[in-house]
């Protein structure tokens, strides 16, 4: 009887008298007990302990089997229905070997909750190791680690204790065959499989357990995630190992979760390196790949974010030798060249030295030095992604994932596709017949998730075109408002211009609207994911990744290409003007200061960059806290007085199957801002790695207080974000040389400063760069209505920025030979720096090896050792199996022998 229900200790005492397999035993080769007399002498379980258990703990009422997994439940008005799913889910459980306990809702501290508590003995654990291949370890290894590097002494600080880094020895590993349990290191069979592993197994069976009886027609009803959604089990989680904040009790539970939180979950930990092989062991190798990926974008962008911060400081030190701005402040040069309106009726003319803030400020990224960040920029992002590469090989062989993918591609089939796919084939590799989805529904639903996706995307661009629509608009309003800034608002009219007011609040409304359309795209890609039906667990995550991250580059960067690549670019010129739904629309096309379009490009990525990672730590730490803060303060102190350790669990977030997905999202999204408009703010990666030192933590944090420990799975590398990642920097190359040729004003300054400056300095280029303009032939509709108080009806002409003839001149208003002498430039300027950058991308990636030469040694050593120590084990065993049935022949010849000698 392996069922154990909430009882009366005596009952509970004579239901274990009477269970004859609740642990393994010596007959099945292991090292556990047999009888209830043989454990009661085992040291540390007293009958009283049994009888009186601490609650805090990760085992059975007998002190003895571990609880691998649990589920909770609530009697309520659909609870006929409801209990007989539980009823035959729970009796296939058992016939499937597993063994469970129950805990009462009368044991609870609400009073309305049920426990059901899962433990795998040995003989399922072997059999789904067997099936799953997971690997275990059959010898020592004999392969010597790296040699000890110069200077070592240096990162002592940085460093963790050898235990906690190194929680297990090195082993060579096979995967598990139930047939030669003797070939495997096997000291003890109840700590062979460690809990991770023991979860991953339980979850997988949970997954595939029907919940219907033998011979009925209901395929479809399977699987613990249809019985999570229907309501049947309010939750199912395997158990975290202690509190976090103190060791456990008993001597066999690891206290794994209270080192992490120690030494891995707390802010002040923040300069130590991350225990990657402890996270692994506790959460599974897809989380570790993750943590391991997030610390490594992370060093990597220490170097960026130092190189940006010199080019920042080299804009600052060479703030006063800024001739340009000199000039526009200069009363005498500034303040004598009257500008054309920026916009029609109500922008009047304009003096340029009211822009004198805006070019100072877009001085400190547009300066000589962002040219050499551009390009250390498209060579940093090569280098961390070929790095990344060789620590993730290394990875893949010290966590044993090297054949991983060709092993269990088959195994990590969907239970939705196997359910929902009810016609079959046969395997032409296999010979198995298997569920597959018809070509004609396949087709179908692609059509209707493809239709989808462009539809979200689509509104995405219209709601962009509607904030360009706010900016044009809106910038009428605030030059009404601000008609002079430097005399009628005295307080603040220096630093807010229509082009600032304009640009931080559309990109304040544009970031709303990011948030707004990503809640609901979200829910929107996961729909059209479910429907697609994928086959395997890989597959489904590759889908939704790159539909995700369609999205959200859409969503977070388009307004950023539009500032950076289509503002101030169609404007025309006065008289000639362009209209963004023709001259109906009284909507004028955006102009760009005299200094250019690059500090508001530079505005919209702080704002837009700044205001995600600002919204998503206040998502992932201060709501927590919040609600940790009114619900959980109350039981800290001696939970294990009043809570078990598996309501202590059930009381946290479920992590779901999608969590890891949203993290590797957070971070592409950034990793594309510092590298797809880098060149306009070279601050960004000193951004990113404050953010993401406090990600880390964050992160680790959340996993070790605020979840329930997560089903372990295996993963060999980060998946699609790596060929996103690929895609991302190949794009960064050619955005940032646009961005530096169109964007930025370096390109004209040196054409004028080579070409066309007489004293080989940039003195003259401000009025070189402006045109002139007759302010006589200004159609009505273009001119403003109220003049501001210092214009003088005798002004002749006014300036706007562009390089064209001026009036009077027989190509009047027509392009000049220095237009188009400047666009050469920057076509060529865009040819050289992206040929220069792929070329070096190129070189690098060929110069460093996607696998380390000591990794690759390993993995051949490895698999030679494998194979010999496999030749000797099946030697030894055809040896004793001949000497054996040698034994047995000889034995049956002596008896014939004894037997003729008494006929004689």
């Amino acid at each position: 009887m392996r069922r154990i229900t909430g009882k009366s200790k005596d009952e509970t005492l004579i239901e274990l008298q009477n269970t004859t397999d609740f642990h393994t035993g010596d007959e099945n080769g292991g090292n556990g007990v047999n009888s209830l007399s043989e454990r009661e002498t085992l040291p540390g379980h007293t009958e009283t302990e049994k009888l009186q258990p601490n609650k805090d703990t990760v085992f059975f009422r007998d002190g003895v089997r571990r609880i691998d997994f649990v589920l909770s439940y609530v009697d309520d008005k659909d609870g006929e229905k409801k209990q007989e799913r539980r009823r035959e889910f729970e009796a296939n459980l058992e016939k499937a070997g597993l063994e469970l306990e129950t805990e009462d809702k009368s044991d609870s501290k609400d009073q309305k909750t049920y426990f059901l508590k899962i433990h795998a003995p040995w003989d399922v654990l072997a059999t789904y190791a067997d099936v799953l291949k997971i690997k275990v370890p059959f010898k020592a290894s004999d392969i010597p680690h790296g040699q000890d590097v110069p200077l070592e002494w240096l990162s002592h600080p940085f460093r963790l204790p050898e235990h906690i880094m190194h929680p297990q020895p090195d082993y060579f590993t096979y995967p598990f065959d139930k047939r030669k349990t003797d070939f495997f290191l096997i000291n003890d069979k109840d700590t062979f499989f460690p809990p991770s592993t023991r979860n991953r197994i339980v979850f997988y069976i949970l997954a595939r357990c029907p919940y219907y009886k033998d011979g009925g027609l209901a395929k479809d009803k399977t699987g613990i995630k249809r019985l999570l959604s229907n309501g049947t089990y309010t939750a199912a989680f395997p158990l975290h190992d202690c509190r976090y904040w103190k060791r456990a009790r008993d001597a066999e539970c690891e206290s794994e979760r209270y080192n992490l939180y120690k030494h891995w979950a707390r802010f002040l930990c923040f300069y130590k390196e991350q225990p990657l092989n402890l996270i692994r062991k506790y959460y599974g190798e897809k989380i570790g790949i993750y943590f391991a990926w997030l610390g490594f974008y992370t060093e990597m962008l220490f170097f960026a974010a130092v190189m940006g911060f010199i080019c920042f400081t080299y804009g600052v030190l060479s703030y006063d030798d800024n001739i340009s701005s000199k000039e526009i402040c200069d009363r005498d040069i500034g303040g004598s060249i009257v500008m054309c309106p920026l916009c029609d009726k109500k922008c009047s003319f304009w003096k340029l030295n009211s822009t004198c803030l805006s070019s100072w400020q877009s001085h400190l990224f547009d300066n000589e030095g962002t040219v050499f960040f551009a390009i250390f920029m498209g060579i940093w992002v090569t280098l961390f992604l070929e790095f990344w590469k060789r620590r993730q090989a290394r990875l893949e062989y010290e966590w044993d994932l090297v054949d991983f993918e060709e092993e269990q591609q088959q195994l990590q089939i969907r239970p939705e596709f196997e359910i929902r796919c009810t016609n079959r084939r046969l395997n032409k590799i296999t010979q198995e017949m298997e569920p597959y989805l018809p070509v004609t529904s396949k087709c179908a639903r692609f059509c209707l998730s493809g239709t989808t996706v462009i539809f979200w995307i689509s509104l995405i661009l219209a709601c962009i075109i509607g904030v360009i629509a706010y900016r044009l608009a809106v910038y009428a309003a605030f030059a009404s408002i601000i008609k002079d800034p430097m005399r009628k608002i005295q307080v603040v009219g220096r630093f807010i211009t229509p082009q600032l007011a304009t640009s931080v609040t559309a990109s304040c409304i544009n970031f709303v609207i990011i948030m707004i359309l990503n809640f609901f795209y979200e829910r929107v890609a996961v729909w059209i994911t479910d429907m697609e039906i994928p086959k395997t667990h890989l597959e489904y995550e590759n889908r939704l990744t790159m539909k995700m991250f369609l999205f959200q580059f859409v969503n977070y960067y388009s307004s950023c290409f539009y500032v950076a690549f289509f503002k101030g670019k169609f404007v025309g010129f006065p008289g000639e003007y362009s209209y963004m739904f023709g001259k109906w629309s009284k909507l004028r096309n955006e102009e760009c200061d005299p200094g250019g379009c690059l500090i508001e490009l530079t505005t919209q990525l702080v704002i837009v960059m700044a205001g995600k990672q600002l919204w998503g730590n206040i998502q992932e730490a201060l709501l927590p806290l919040m609600r940790n803060w009114w619900s959980s303060r109350r039981g800290r102190h001696h939970p294990e007085n009043h809570y078990s350790r598996w309501e202590q669990d059930h009381v946290l977030q479920n992590f779901s199957q999608l969590g890891l997905f949203y993290e590797y999202l957070e971070m592409v999204v950034q990793f594309g801002f510092i590298t797809l408009f880098v060149a306009s703010f070279p601050l960004a990666p000193v951004l990113a790695l404050f953010n993401n030192i406090l990600e880390i933590r964050v992160d680790a944090w959340k996993f070790t207080t605020q979840f329930r420990r997560p089903v372990a799975s295996k993963a060999r590398n980060i998946g699609a974000w790596q060929e996103i990642l690929n895609a991302v920097a190949i794009l960064s190359v050619v955005t940032n040389a646009f961005i530096m040729a169109f964007t930025s004003d370096m390109i004209p300054r040196l054409v004028y400063l080579y070409a066309y400056s007489k004293e080989a300095s940039m003195r003259g280029y401000v009025n070189n760069s402006l045109s002139v303009y007759n302010i006589s032939q200004i159609p009505e509709h273009n001119m403003p209505e109220e003049q501001a108080s210092w214009f003088d009806n005798s002004t002749a002409n006014c300036r706007y920025r562009d390089y064209r003839y001026p009036p009077g001149h027989h190509k009047e208003y027509t392009h000049t030979m220095q237009f188009w002498h400047i666009l050469a430039a920057k076509m060529a300027f865009i040819i050289i720096m992206e040929h220069v950058v792929f070329v070096v991308k190129f070189f690098v990636a060929w110069m460093i090896p996607d696998v380390p030469s000591d990794v690759k040694a390993r993995i051949k050593r490895e698999r030679y050792l494998i194979q010999e120590y496999l030749h000797n084990y099946e030697v030894e065993r055809l040896k004793l199996q001949l000497s054996a049935s040698f034994v047995t022949e000889t034995s049956t010849e002596l008896d014939k022998h004894e037997v003729l000698s008494e006929c004689l």
